[in-house]
């Protein structure tokens, strides 16, 4: 098990990354940017066996992340091409992500209807 401490070492620093490049960018990094790059980051890492060590490090810090998403897709299509071949290089990371996508879909919905956004103006 991995001390608490650590997780949030981790998961701080990874937070800490994204918003220095904000700040450091002003308007040229946008939020999203960095939602694409940490996804993106974490799914290259994970290819090249690297995001694993970080895992292994920090627990949740590292797995809850958007780079701990990247991740999860990437373990899920790994795991799925070994079990069906191609043809899991299409589904395995829906599926292995597929718990965590469901959840955010009926949690947003049901936030939604208790809270009743409004459009801004």
């Amino acid at each position: 098990m991995v001390p608490l401490y650590m997780a949030f070492l981790v998961g701080g620093s990874l937070c800490l990354i994204g918003q220095i490049i904000m700040d450091a960018t002003k308007a040229n990094v946008t939020p999203g940017h960095i939602l694409v790059g940490y996804i993106t980051s974490g799914a290259i890492l994970s290819g090249l066996g690297i995001y694993q060590s970080l895992v292994n490090l920090g627990g949740a810090g590292a797995t809850v992340p958007l780079s701990g998403f990247g991740h999860l897709l990437v373990q899920g299509t790994l795991k799925a091409v070994e079990q069906r071949g191609l043809l899991g290089a299409f589904s395995g990371g829906v599926e292995a992500a597929a718990a965590g996508i469901t959840a955010a879909i009926v949690f947003g919905y049901l936030v939604a209807v208790v809270f009743n956004p409004k459009v801004k103006e």
